[in-house]
C-alpha cells in the first residue's frame, strides 16, 4: 500500500462531522447494514458522557478510529473498546497500533489500568498486532458473540471471539509497545509443543489427542494466515477450521490454559501462525496482574 502523502495525525473526535466520518469507515471497512451501525445520536451522546472516540487523519479524512466505553471486570472500572477500523489503504502504515497506544494514553490519564476487547481468533493479523505488538492475553473464548451472523461479510464464518485483557502499566505490555523481539524462542520452542489443532498436508485443520496435550503446561493451536481467502475459496473449509479451533480453546481453557502468545512461523505479516497456551494463573506469566 502507497504511505499517505503527509503523517496521520491520531486526535480525540471533536465534532459532529467527525462522527459522521467514523460511521462512513464503519460502513466501508466492514460492510454492515443500518441496523449494524452505531447510531449517529448513540455516538453523540456516548462521545457527551466521556467515553472513548480517537480518530486517525490524513489531512481532513479519516484514515480510521478507535471507539472504547466504560466498563466493569472482576470489580474494576476499564475501558472495553468495541471498535477498531482502518480503512484498507491504510493498513500497512501501523495506524491500528498506533490509534490503540493513543487509547492507552488515553486510559492512563483517567486511572483506568486495563483495557478489554474481543477479536475473531482465525483472524491472524488481528492475533499478531493484539498478543505480538500489543501485549494481551486471554482467559475466555466466546462463541457466537454477536450471533450467528450478520450483515457484515467479516461474519460468513460465525461470530466466534477471544475476549482478551491488556494491563496497560504492565512489564509484558512495556516490553512488547517498545518492539523487544520475543517470537525467535517461542518460534523454537514451537516444534517442542503438544498441538490441538494444526495443519494437515492439504491445508485442514487436523486435532491433535485432547487427553495427551491438556496434560502438558504448554500446548499450540495452529491457525491460517489468511482466513478471509479461505472464506471466498471454500466456505466448507472454513467452517471446518471454526469448529475445529472453537473446540480446541474451549476444551484448553476448561482444563485451566489460557492464552499466553501468538508467534508466525516466519517474520513478518506472512505466514500461518499458532497460540501458544500456559497452564496455570495469568498473575504467574503477566505478574503484575
Amino acid at each position: 500500500m502507497t504511505a499517505p502523502a503527509t503523517p496521520l495525525v491520531i486526535r480525540d473526535l471533536q465534532s459532529i462531522d467527525d462522527l459522521r466520518q467514523l460511521e462512513a469507515v464503519e460502513r466501508e471497512v466492514w460492510g454492515a447494514s443500518d441496523s449494524d451501525t452505531m447510531p449517529l445520536l448513540m455516538a453523540i451522546a456516548l462521545r457527551e458522557a466521556g467515553n472513548l472516540f480517537l480518530g486517525a487523519f490524513d489531512g481532513s479524512r479519516m484514515a480510521g478510529f478507535a471507539f472504547g466505553f466504560f466498563g466493569r471486570e472482576h470489580g474494576q472500572i476499564n475501558i472495553h473498546s468495541h471498535m477498531l477500523a482502518v480503512r484498507p489503504e491504510y493498513r500497512d502504515t501501523h495506524v491500528g497500533f498506533r490509534l490503540k497506544l493513543a487509547q492507552r494514553e488515553r486510559a492512563q490519564a483517567l486511572g483506568i489500568h486495563e483495557i478489554t476487547w474481543t477479536f475473531d481468533p482465525l483472524q491472524s493479523r488481528n492475533a499478531n498486532l493484539n498478543f505480538a505488538r500489543l501485549g494481551v492475553f486471554s482467559t475466555s473464548y466466546r462463541v457466537d458473540f454477536y450471533g450467528t451472523a450478520s450483515s457484515s461479510a467479516l461474519h460468513r464464518n460465525g461470530t466466534d471471539r477471544l475476549w482478551v485483557q491488556w494491563p496497560l502499566g504492565s512489564s509484558r505490555v512495556l516490553h512488547r509497545i517498545d518492539g523487544r523481539d520475543f517470537r525467535m524462542d517461542w518460534i523454537d520452542a514451537l516444534a517442542h509443543l503438544h498441538p490441538l489443532v494444526r495443519f494437515d498436508a492439504s491445508g485442514a485443520p487436523r486435532r491433535g489427542e485432547l487427553a495427551a496435550a491438556v496434560q502438558k503446561q504448554r500446548i499450540a493451536i495452529e491457525v491460517p494466515s489468511n482466513i478471509g481467502e479461505i472464506e471466498e475459496k471454500d466456505a466448507s473449509l472454513s467452517r471446518e477450521w471454526r469448529a475445529a479451533t472453537r473446540w480446541a480453546f474451549r476444551e484448553a481453557m476448561q482444563a485451566g490454559f489460557f492464552v499466553a502468545e501468538f508467534v508466525r512461523a516466519v517474520r513478518g505479516n506472512q505466514g500461518p501462525g499458532a497460540y501458544i497456551l500456559m497452564r496455570g494463573p495469568v498473575a504467574e506469566y503477566v505478574p503484575e496482574y
